[in-house]
């Protein structure tokens, strides 16, 4: 049976079920480890990308080449297919295709926005948590479902039906 539960702004909302994450975020955004945590804490299963799998952890440019940082295009564009990568693409993409649901934890990086921008173009409910740290307006971040700052209003926007990109939950 749903269960109702009332918003702090006093609106009533159906508590959705248990949902399929994806959180795109950055090794660099020190938020991520405890928003996957906190996810899990509310019943949705969550994929970490730090731990994408019992068998393997997140992928690393260093597996491919630990001078990867000066490679040129050339380098880039030959190795983006080595095996490692190609294992850490796979795992990744895989995910993106099971979720229902990706949240963006900024700040982070190019690849998390070409996540967030995969899960929202494939219909799939995508939220932003904003954070001031290096904090920048972007206008296509319309393209998700709803905003969030911090991981309490996170998990109540999970927990709604319809979300409103002009809202923060």
């Amino acid at each position: 049976m749903p269960i109702r539960f009332q918003h702090t702004n006093g609106e009533s909302y159906q508590m959705l079920n248990s949902r399929k994450i994806y959180v795109a975020s950055s090794w660099r955004n020190g938020q991520q480890p405890a928003v996957v945590q906190a996810l899990r804490e509310a019943g949705h299963e969550v994929y970490d990308f730090r731990n994408p799998a019992s068998d393997h952890q997140g992928f690393s440019w260093r597996e491919v080449d630990p001078d990867w940082m000066n490679w040129t295009i050339y380098q880039y564009v030959h190795n983006v297919r080595q095996p490692p990568a190609d294992r850490g693409f796979k795992l990744d993409r895989d995910a993106l295709h099971w979720c229902d649901t990706c949240v963006l934890v900024l700040p982070c990086g190019r690849s998390a926005h070409l996540e967030a921008g995969y899960a929202a173009g494939q219909g799939k409910r995508t939220i932003i948590m904003l954070s001031q740290d290096q904090f920048e307006p972007e206008l296509m971040y319309r393209l998700g479902h709803g905003f969030v700052t911090n991981v309490a209003e996170l998990v109540t926007a999970l927990q709604t039906q319809e979300l409103d990109c002009t809202t923060i939950y």
